[in-house]
């Protein structure tokens, strides 16, 4: 994997390779230009025998490190997603699902529509746990067109979904920026002061109401912590698919939540029944019977439905804003 590569290129490319030069005694700053097989070559016999350097072995050591350190990291599996796809199964009366397979794409919004026990939280168990005709529905779920890994089914570390509800509590004694430097570190970002900022910013254009690193999470209102996650999840998050379970109410900016998870090449799939989101959406699963009854395209039409909806949707926004704030509604400055 690395033999071909420079010193520099290694550190740009697998950060963490540093903790490995650095335990192996290996001093190789001035080197970064040089592949490490010519940097191995260049010590001298004293050098490699008061350090135990067998340099045949130690680039397969490397080799192995960097492989364990992507899985433990879930950055390869993150990175290999290229479509996720249902093939069908059938619903509670055993009836088939009348579709062929369907195919979502990195940046694709799919909603889940149905009511209440219909099933939509088998569907997405089904996706969360790579499906192989082996659940009530008889769903499999394909990775890049084939049978998932293994490892994506049974790793407590690499999961193909990360789950976002309305229900998200914080327990933890810290600071809003203790815990994304937290997260952060176990990553093993290059620059996590970087990655903090922006996800405190992002977190912040999502929330209703803004605040501080030094927040407590614990202090976090429940719109302020489905902000922090989303934000969180869409930049530090290995996992390759973003389930949001009916976000309609958590008091964030839902179009920027949107947005900015599939500006990170994330599958979103959103149980929603919230007609705004649901048209959100590139397309839409409507789950009957704890079958899939329909995928509908978005329409043109529903579109520009949209457009109306959002217009609608703002005027409820501002009006709870200023509710917030104290102020008086008026008819005649639009509020309704």
């Amino acid at each position: 994997m690395v033999r071909d590569m420079k010193l520099g290129d290694i550190l740009k490319e697998y950060p963490f390779t540093e903790e490995f030069f650095e335990q192996n005694r290996l001093d190789i700053k001035g080197y970064e230009n040089i592949k490490f097989d010519e940097f191995l070559s260049s010590l001298t016999d004293q050098e490699l025998e008061d350090n135990a350097i067998d340099i045949v072995k130690l680039p397969e050591e490397l080799d192995s490190y960097i492989e364990q350190m992507m899985e433990f990291l879930g950055i390869e599996k993150s990175s290999a997603v290229k479509s996720l796809t249902i093939l069908p199964g059938h619903d509670k009366s055993g009836t088939p699902e009348s579709f062929e397979r369907f195919d979502i794409l990195p940046s694709h919004i799919v909603s889940i529509v149905g009511p209440t026990g219909s099933g939509k939280s088998r569907l997405l168990a089904d996706i969360e746990w790579a499906a192989q005709n082996d659940t009530p529905t008889g769903r499999s779920i394909l990775i890049n067109d084939d049978r998932p890994d293994p490892k994506w089914r049974y790793s407590s570390n690499n999961k193909l979904v990360a789950q976002l509800s309305q229900n998200m509590n914080f327990v933890m004694d810290l600071s809003v920026g203790d815990f994304v430097e937290m997260h952060a570190a176990s990553r093993m970002v290059e620059n996590v002061p970087e990655v903090k900022k922006k996800i405190l910013e992002e977190a912040n254009r999502l929330a209703g109401e803004s605040f501080l690193e030094t927040t407590p999470v614990t202090g976090l209102s429940g719109g302020q912590s489905r902000a922090l996650m989303i934000a969180d999840t869409a930049i530090l998050s290995s996992s390759p698919i973003v389930l949001i379970d009916e976000i309609e109410n958590a008091g964030i900016d839902r179009r920027k939540a949107l947005e900015l998870l599939v500006s990170q090449d994330k599958i979103v799939l959103m149980a929603t029944h919230d007609p705004l989101l649901a048209l959100m959406a590139d397309r839409r699963i409507v789950i009957k019977n704890g079958g899939i009854h329909k995928i509908i395209e978005t329409s043109a039409q529903e579109k520009q439905l949209l457009a109306k909806l959002d217009t609608l949707d703002e005027v409820m926004q501002s009006a709870r804003r200023k509710l917030r704030a104290g102020d008086l509604l008026d008819i005649s400055d639009g509020d309704i």
